[in-house]
């Protein structure tokens, strides 16, 4: 498993010492991908009926933002009921 404290990033500055980027080693970069198979497909576009989805699942969360409950809570209450 990859421990995500243990990455040795550098943080990328211009003349006016604003963050610009980061620089991640070969190595690390490796691991990453190893670990997140996907990572190279995150800048790809979603198709539009997922973000419509997305939006309207954000617009109900944004109505009733106390229905949300954390992913563990979910897991767990399906593992008791197997």
């Amino acid at each position: 498993m990859l421990n995500l404290k243990s990455i040795r990033l550098q943080v990328v500055k211009d003349g006016k010492g604003k963050n610009t980027g980061v620089f991640i080693p070969i190595e690390d970069w490796d691991l990453i991908k190893i670990n997140y198979p996907d990572i190279d497909n995150l800048d790809k576009d979603i198709p539009q009926w997922q973000k419509q989805l997305l939006d309207r699942r954000l617009e109900i969360i944004s109505k009733t933002p106390g229905s949300i409950k954390p992913t563990d809570e979910l897991l767990t209450e399906l593992d008791s009921d197997i």
